[in-house]
């Protein structure tokens, strides 16, 4: 009787070095992406903040506090648009952009408000047709602009 002996031992180191090279592939291809630039359109998300307030149905405030990135905001537009779909004007308007260039009251409602890029400024937005009320889901967005040209919202709530 002749026994014959299977060898088996070859196949393990091969399936071993088959991943061994597929790892090194995939970390290769990932390392490249991130030296070439692949992944260099990533924007910084500035630090400011802005709140708001409803004193009565007649006005919503909004205030400019200021934040880590104060010093490179400009200004922010204020758009409020009320539970019914209209567009608030804007009065009240306190301060500057923060340039220096004195800010003034916007009563076209279809431009949105300025709020200027002093800490403490503050912009009241008041409904635009006569004898409407801020129901109390009315929404209000602030979006920030600043020096280097960038924009972003740092607002988006409603009240």
């Amino acid at each position: 009787m002749a026994f014959t002996r299977k060898n088996d031992e070859a196949v393990s180191p091969v399936i071993g070095v088959i991943l061994m090279v597929a790892i090194t592939v995939i970390l290769a291809a990932v390392i490249a992406a991130f030296v070439f630039g692949m992944s260099g359109n990533i924007s910084k998300t500035k630090i400011v903040a802005a709140t708001v307030q409803q004193p009565d149905a007649n006005n919503i405030i909004v205030t400019y506090n200021g934040g880590q990135d104060a010093q490179s905001f400009n200004y922010a537009t204020v758009v409020v648009t009320t539970a019914a779909g209209n567009a608030a004007k804007y009065t009240a308007i306190a301060g500057n952009y923060g340039n220096g260039t004195a800010l003034n009251a916007q009563t076209n409602a279809a431009a949105p408000g300025i709020l200027g890029g002093v800490v403490g400024n503050t912009i009241t937005a008041v409904p635009n047709t006569a004898g409407d009320t801020f129901s109390g889901k009315d929404h209000v967005v602030v979006s920030g602009v600043f020096t280097d040209g960038s924009k972003q919202v740092i607002l988006d709530t409603y009240v």
